[in-house]
């Protein structure tokens, strides 16, 4: 079948043949490396490994995994929980790998995910669903000082991009005073070109909130401060300095679980959670300004029966103005908001450990070529 689509494709232009592969899914790409070595360099560049990303995200929405966490290495390919469902041009579908961790960074980058835990503590591992292509790296000097000191409200591993560089960088911040170090907070940044971690000084000026995990946006990582006025503060991945973009659209919020970051619709957003209600709002830099613009609101009450009062987890737009909705704990329900009509709708129920994630697919890997 290849030698006989290999002989069609051979009289157009490498060009033409370029833009056509770059509207093919990744598991097509992956069997089609092996038609010629021009193919295959063509695919595994960087040039067309970012142009098919481009066009991913152009032609439909996000699709969601919810992968399986793991508190060891035991791997069981059986798979009783399996889901795929379709919403609009997304879809929504399980997965396991035989390498993951107990948590996860917030979302995907670059169709990358990122396992870490900070329970067991293992090697932390990226990897690319749809090329299973995997990268382990080993703990940060934080998770050794785990090992050391119990310290319940760990903040979570941050994961982005150097937009400049194109290089995928790991990130731990937390509060120094907690395990008695000197300054406000202590960074880490793990570099894959020399397999190690280095510290960023300096670190951020501004405490951070406990137990919430950062998130990537557009070359930048974001956490919340631990002030009197609660602030959105930045890591430039590629300057590595931090600054406080703007403050939060709410006062300050004293308990641990109520306000956190999610991106939506590729936009930062912020949640806080009142009860009965909970607010997204969505940070609009159009006009040069940082103004924070009112999304939707939750009725929590709706939603009691199967989360209680516990805020929720706003995951991606689906199929235009369905919001996807997850519990705080891994074995949450996934739920569907209507923006339009106001209904909450259950999805499915896993019956073991999940963890849910926004995700374009793609070719890349930690240490793709230019």
């Amino acid at each position: 079948m290849l030698k006989r689509h290999r002989a069609n494709v051979e009289i157009l232009p490498h060009d033409v043949v370029e833009l056509i592969l770059e509207r093919l899914p990744v598991d097509s790409l992956l069997r089609f490396k092996s038609i010629s070595k021009k193919w295959k360099s063509t695919i595994e560049s960087g040039r067309f490994q970012e142009a098919q990303s481009i066009r991913r995200r152009q032609s439909r929405g996000p699709d969601v995994l919810c992968v399986s966490l793991k508190y060891s290495d035991d791997y069981d390919e059986e798979d009783t929980d399996a889901q795929r469902i379709v919403l609009g041009s997304s879809i929504v579908s399980t997965v396991s790998f035989p390498t993951s961790g107990s948590m996860f960074c917030h979302g995907s980058c670059d169709g990358l995910i990122c396992f870490y835990s900070l329970v067991e503590l293992r090697v932390s591992v990226v990897v690319n669903p749809a090329t299973r292509y995997q990268r382990s790296f080993p703990l940060s000097n934080y998770e050794q000082l785990l090992k050391e000191i119990f310290y319940s409200p760990t903040p979570g591993l941050g994961f982005g991009k150097d937009k400049v560089k194109g290089t995928y960088k790991p990130v731990y911040l937390y509060n120094s005073s907690e395990f008695s170090l000197d300054n406000v907070t202590t960074c880490e940044v793990f570099d894959f070109s020399i397999d190690a971690w280095r510290y960023v000084i300096p670190a951020s000026p501004y405490r951070i909130r406990p137990y919430q995990k950062p998130v990537y946006f557009d070359g930048s990582l974001y956490w919340l401060t631990e002030c009197e006025e609660t602030k959105v503060l930045s890591l430039d991945l590629h300057t590595e300095t931090f600054k406080v973009i703007c403050k939060a659209p709410f006062a300050h919020a004293r308990k641990r679980f109520d306000v956190f970051l999610s991106i939506l619709d590729n936009r930062l957003c912020v949640s806080r959670r009142k009860w009965p209600t909970q607010v997204i709002w969505w940070l609009d830099s159009s006009d040069g300004s940082k103004t924070w613009k009112k999304m939707c609101t939750l009725d929590l009450t709706k939603t009691s029966s199967w989360f209680g009062e516990c805020h929720l987890l706003p995951i991606a737009f689906l199929d235009k103005n369905k919001l996807l909705l997850h519990g705080h704990g891994p074995f949450q329900p996934l739920v569907i908001y209507d923006l339009h009509n106001k209904s909450y709708d259950l999805l499915f129920k896993p019956s073991k450990r999940l963890g849910v994630v926004y995700y374009f697919e793609s070719l890349f890997s930690v240490l793709a070529d230019a």
